[in-house]
């Protein structure tokens, strides 16, 4: 019973953090879902300005302004979380029942698991939202990629219901970011066809 409430007051808190966060979630995704759509034109800029990169930066900054992204919003997401981050890291220490609730191959959510499976799982869940998620620029899955094997590792020596927080986390991500993406292309879709129509 211990166990039950503990991981059902996880996945409780996480889905309660990610219906919060859901309007910053679905700004952000439709914004770098119209950068997406204007890479070719971040690309022809960056060629324009290779030599004046005060110039490019101005470019890239109005080009932002139009469709309404902020270069910052894929971070404030990760940072409002730190406080609940935290505050569960807390909890998991100074619980006395956490330390003897046990889930699955795992003796306890206040130890970090013993096999890694937690971990490898989140760094898979964390790789699979580069995928899903539009991004204008490659290098920056590149980037994102090299830090989902960094967290993977990072977190390996964490506690196990931190880790899972972690991973249903980024679960309850990438199904909003499925559903935000659909929504979107359902919006987009009478608009292109009344393009041809004209």
């Amino acid at each position: 019973e211990h166990l039950h409430s503990w991981v059902f007051s996880i996945v409780a808190l996480t889905l309660i953090v990610r219906l919060f966060m859901f309007p910053l979630t679905y700004k952000s995704t439709v914004a770098m879902g119209k950068m997406a759509e204007l890479a070719p034109k971040m690309q022809e800029l960056k060629e324009k300005y290779k030599n004046d990169p005060v110039k490019f930066q101005e470019e890239m900054m109005k080009l932002y302004q139009e469709v309404g992204f902020n270069p910052m919003s894929g971070c404030l997401p990760i940072l409002l979380q730190i406080p609940v981050f935290f505050a569960l890291y807390k909890v998991l220490t100074i619980t006395a029942d956490l330390q003897l609730a046990k889930f699955l191959w795992i003796q306890s959510l206040a130890q970090k698991d013993p096999y890694y499976i937690l971990p490898v799982l989140m760094g898979i869940t964390m790789i699979a939202q580069q995928f899903i998620s539009p991004s204008p620029e490659k290098s920056q899955n590149y980037i994102m990629m090299i830090s989902s094997v960094f967290f993977t590792f990072l977190f390996a020596s964490f506690p196990a219901g931190l880790v899972l927080y972690w991973t249903l986390n980024n679960i309850f991500n990438l199904g909003q970011t499925y559903v935000i993406k659909k929504l979107t292309f359902k919006e987009e879709k009478p608009t292109k066809k009344k393009g041809k129509k004209r």
